[in-house]
């Protein structure tokens, strides 16, 4: 990746080239200025060729769910993942499609018997279904919204069986104090969401079948999260 910010061949990369680089991860501005700063040592701005490898390794980190912080280093992540098509990291999403699904079988049955037991129609949860499950984990209306937006891929508005398992995968995630991705990881794409060749975390926030305007509203649970969070307890 370095010749990609490193036009100049000088073995360091600039705080400005590293920036345009570094936002093709889809990582929020907050996350990406911790990253910086835990990759920049020496606060000159500037990274060498090990700081910006640290650099790569915290996106990395951050796009699977884990810590951005010195800890997480040691820790076994996929490769960072930029959407960018000069970008060789895409070959790695490739492969997605064999990625073993981060939601464990026997968890999965879990979460299976919570879906069935909210009555789904045609194998789907409406979001006022699920809501009330969401909000019983006491979670911060903010993370319920993220795990929504996560959880729902296809965004028609309603979970199915796969779609529920990660948003109930998610929310345990989030109860152990692990912090909600900003972006879906490959390995919790559900395998009947996958794609061959898609790039991992790169879904289409607006489907093709529906005008702008009715994906909007196939969104109602964040709104709804917020406006009544006090009013279900």
């Amino acid at each position: 990746f370095l010749p990609q910010v490193d036009s100049a061949n000088a073995g360091r990369v600039l705080a400005s080239d590293a920036a345009v680089f570094l936002k093709k991860s889809g990582l929020t501005d907050l996350v990406l200025g911790k990253i910086w700063d835990l990759a920049d040592t020496d606060g000159k701005g500037i990274l060498n060729k090990q700081e910006f490898f640290v650099a790569l390794r915290l996106v990395a980190c951050a796009q699977n769910g884990l810590d951005v912080s010195l800890n997480s280093l040691n820790l076994p992540v996929p490769p960072p993942r930029f959407t960018d098509t000069s970008s060789p990291l895409l070959l790695s999403g490739a492969a997605s499609s064999d990625l073993p699904w981060a939601v464990k079988p026997e968890d999965k049955a879990k979460y299976d018997a919570i879906f069935d037991s909210l009555n789904p129609v045609n194998g789907l949860l409406s979001g006022d279904k699920v809501k009330p499950v969401l909000l019983n984990s006491k979670l911060p209306v903010d993370i319920l919204g993220r795990v929504w937006e996560l959880s729902d891929i296809d965004r028609d508005g309603m979970l199915d069986r796969d779609e529920f398992a990660v948003a109930m995968f998610l929310v345990y995630c989030a109860l152990e104090k692990e912090p909600v991705p900003m972006s879906l990881p490959a390995a919790l794409v559900p395998p009947s969401k996958r794609k061959p060749l898609s790039v991992p975390g790169a879904m289409p926030l607006i489907p093709s079948s529906t005008s702008t305007k009715e994906s909007h509203q196939s969104l109602p649970p964040v709104g709804i999260l917020a406006a009544k969070t006090p009013l279900t307890q």
